[in-house]
């Protein structure tokens, strides 16, 4: 699994194109941007869910601390961009996050909350800086706010999925789509 997640990995760093939520927006000012910000790419909503899924698959306090991770460390990636600061790697990353999360999903891969919390932090801070070069001159609070609800919402997404899954087969068809996942994270790093 460890060989395969760094393949991945290496595959989607060195082949990556602009992932297709960060195409640039005509208008991406106050809350209703933020809101539909994260809804309005494939990229964000794979890598989202699948947050939500995978906490959801290991069960206990993660089923809460991973999404708060999720969205605390995107406001922090959101901000460093805000204010200028570079964060390298941006679509990479992004790209990268959804790969590696289906193929957590995928393989209901049960790690230590502390590492999981780090895992998706890493990510939410990629995802979170493509928001902050994108935000809008007037309403940063706004926008801020609207996106980290839509993550928040599409964790709750993901959890839900991961909760009503509760037979061994409704368990499997989530990893498969886990998997499927990573397959659409490689396709997207691909095509353009």
């Amino acid at each position: 699994m460890k060989k395969l997640m760094i393949l991945a990995t290496t595959m989607v760093l060195a082949g990556a194109v602009p992932a297709l939520a960060h195409t640039g927006h005509a208008e991406t000012s106050g809350f209703l941007s933020g809101l539909m910000h994260p809804i309005g790419g494939l990229d964000h909503i794979l890598a989202m869910v699948a947050v939500g899924v995978w906490a959801a698959l290991i069960g206990g306090k993660r089923s809460y601390l991973w999404p708060i991770s999720f969205v605390g460390a995107m406001i922090v990636g959101f901000a460093l961009s805000a204010v200028g600061l570079s964060v390298p790697l941006i679509e990479p990353g992004i790209l990268a996050s959804v790969v590696v999360l289906g193929l957590l999903v995928a393989a209901a891969a049960p790690v230590a909350s502390s590492i999981g919390c780090a895992i998706i932090a890493l990510f939410a801070v990629f995802h979170g800086a493509a928001h902050g070069l994108e935000a809008p001159g007037g309403s940063l609070m706004g926008y801020a706010v609207g996106f980290a609800l839509a993550t928040a919402g599409l964790h709750m997404v993901g959890l839900g999925f991961g909760t009503i899954a509760t037979s061994s087969a409704g368990r499997w068809i989530l990893r498969f789509a886990g998997g499927a996942s990573a397959a659409g994270g490689l396709a997207l790093a691909f095509t353009a």
